[in-house]
């Protein structure tokens, strides 16, 4: 049976100190319910103190926002997967749609990062997604099969969560219905399952993201193929992410 999970990202946003008060704020309301991972994005500068807060109480785990295309050298201001690593990191985003049309990531680009994060033991949370554009021109599973064979091109699904981000729901306030998200994920976890066999489709999780808040997190867990969600606008309060967390059973 497939672990429901619940990611924060944070993006752009928190200072150390609203990180620290943020952390200590939601983890004042667990425990969480046991058959839920909570992971949590935040950025570079706040890793520390979101670990440091967090030591011990093993309900929230770490995550890269992203990380760079080299194992190591003269990249300034860029992150390895050994420094997300050693910061406490157990996830790497990769592949979000704000990476690929603001820094131009293509799907070779972010596969060459997943093969980087998986030889540094770090499991990749790999977004994949159209554009209103594609969609309304009747290209999502198009757009969404290239994602996932170019990008995971030579790899296998082991510490693979698969987040299907619709581009046009993304900091919109616009959600796909659980209808629609359920129909691109059932794609999804074929396209897996043609890829790499039936037990890693069966196992792998696909996430949710796009605007997801407390009152519609619930019935978009209702579908079957809804493994939990990548939260983003909705997971700078933690109240809001706990409730989130609540819904997903």
């Amino acid at each position: 049976m497939r672990r429901p999970i619940v990611v924060g990202n944070w993006k752009m946003n928190m200072l150390v100190s609203e990180a620290g008060d943020w952390i200590e704020s939601l983890l004042a309301n667990s425990p969480f319910p046991e058959t839920v991972e909570v992971v949590v994005a935040p950025p570079f500068t706040a890793l520390a103190v979101v670990r440091e807060r967090a030591e011990g109480s093993r309900a929230v785990e770490l995550a890269g926002q992203n990380m760079g295309p080299e194992p190591e050298g003269a990249r300034t201001g860029e992150i390895s997967a050994a420094m997300l690593k050693d910061a406490g990191c157990r996830y790497v985003i990769l592949g979000h749609s704000e990476r690929r049309q603001y820094f131009a990531e293509t799907n070779a680009l972010i596969n060459r990062k997943i093969k980087i994060a998986r030889d540094h033991g770090l499991k990749v949370i790999f977004c994949v997604g159209e554009s209103q554009e594609e969609r309304e021109g009747d290209r999502t599973r198009r757009v969404i099969e290239r994602q996932l064979s170019e990008g995971l091109a030579g790899l296998d699904t082991d510490g693979l969560v698969v987040a299907y981000e619709p581009v046009w729901a993304i900091g919109t306030g616009r959600n796909a219905s659980p209808e629609q998200a359920q129909d691109v994920h059932r794609f999804i976890r074929g396209q897996l399952k043609q890829d790499f066999g039936t037990d890693p489709a069966k196992n792998t999780r696909i996430l949710y993201g796009g605007s997801v808040k407390p009152e519609n997190s619930g019935p978009l867990m209702t579908q079957p193929d809804i493994d939990g969600f990548l939260v983003g606008g909705a997971s700078l309060k933690s109240a809001s992410f706990y409730d989130i967390i609540c819904s997903v059973k």
